[in-house]
């Protein structure tokens, strides 16, 4: 499953990492699911705020899932909002590919849950970022030493193809976008 958060609003709260290669990842993973056949999870919180609808280009990429986004009304902890929670599950997937911004909050406290929930979590630290590169750095590690695999997006689209002539592999290939 992947689960994705990247709100407008938020986004221009960002200063850790390059935000454009941030959001340029994150579309990337979107592509990504989207090509492998694997539910999406999309969630924002209080929309309407100054975080913000997120990034349009999901709903392009992702129409359906957009459709049925998760908008949590302010809680921190996705999992702990209800319909988050029961959309997670009803994937009925444990392993968990996971990104947002910003990394310190709207993604840290959900991974460690799911970690605690028996979930296998890879955050991809390439397609997230924190108001400082000092609680991006932090907040990856505290999600590492839970057990978290932290990873790249590059490195889900290796893990997915696991052989770049197979069907899947071929239909990935060109999202690497390596030229």
């Amino acid at each position: 499953m992947l689960l994705i958060d990247h709100q407008v609003g938020t986004m221009a709260w960002t200063h850790s990492h390059d935000i454009n290669l941030v959001l340029q990842n994150a579309l990337k993973l979107a592509r990504i699911g989207k090509a492998a056949g694997i539910p999406i999870v999309l969630t924002s919180s209080m929309e309407d705020q100054v975080q913000g609808p997120l990034v349009s280009e999901l709903q392009a990429i992702l129409p359906e899932e957009y459709a049925v986004r998760i908008k949590r009304p302010g809680i921190v902890n996705a999992m702990h909002h209800d319909g988050f929670n029961k959309a997670v599950k009803a994937t009925g997937r444990k392993k968990l590919f996971v990104a947002g911004v910003t990394t310190e909050i709207c993604i840290t406290f959900p991974v460690l849950q799911m970690l605690d929930e028996g979930y296998e979590v890879q955050v991809s630290a390439d397609a997230s970022a924190s108001y400082t590169k000092y609680g991006d750095d932090i907040s990856l590690r505290r999600m590492e030493q839970a057990g978290a695999i932290i990873t790249t997006v590059d490195m889900i689209v290796s893990e997915l193809a696991v052989d770049w002539t197979s069907p899947l592999g071929a239909k990935l290939v060109p999202i690497l976008g390596y030229r």
